[in-house]
């Protein structure tokens, strides 16, 4: 049951959301001026970014991994899952959606750098508007699809689960 009645085409005219690579709809509304350097590295990039994120017509966030952490943000609709797998392969599954209504969701989550995930609305047919601030900032440069034959090679107790949500 969808807690606030949003409407997909509409967020994406009033928010000015883009097609995101790994599915769904984005754009970038924050990237902070301090600038940071990754582990040595001589390149310096935003030390925070954060994005609007909508999930909607049946789309998901399909394997992928980043350089930093990601703090995940709901804000309206359905609830969602990110289901992250570790390096030692051990699967989580976070819900987040509107935690006064649905006893077991978090307003807010967190993926640590480097691990693999997805998320998807936990309605196929739900929608649901959510943020992502990445800290050091995020940088397109930084992002990985998964090779779903590598991944599932990696962590074959979890092929299917894999599979279902490959990148397309």
């Amino acid at each position: 049951m969808q807690d606030t009645r949003i409407d997909g085409p509409e967020l994406i005219a009033r928010l000015k959301l883009q097609p995101h690579p790994e599915g769904g709809y984005f754009r970038e509304v924050y990237r902070g001026d301090a600038l940071v350097r990754r582990d040595g590295s001589e390149e310096t990039h935003s030390a925070s970014t954060a994005i609007y994120f909508l999930l909607c017509d049946g789309a998901y966030s399909s394997w992928h991994r980043i350089r930093s952490d990601e703090l995940w943000h709901f804000y309206a609709g359905d609830p969602i899952h990110v289901h992250v797998i570790d390096a030692k392969g051990a699967l989580t599954t976070l819900k987040l959606g509107n935690a006064l209504l649905h006893d077991d969701a978090v307003f807010q989550a967190a993926v640590k750098a480097e691990n693999w995930f997805v998320a998807e609305c936990i309605d196929p047919s739900g929608i649901a508007l959510v943020g992502c601030t990445v800290a050091s900032g995020f940088e397109f440069s930084e992002f990985e699809f998964a090779d779903s034959a590598a991944l599932e090679t990696l962590y074959p107790q979890h092929r299917e689960f894999i599979s279902r949500l490959a990148p397309r």
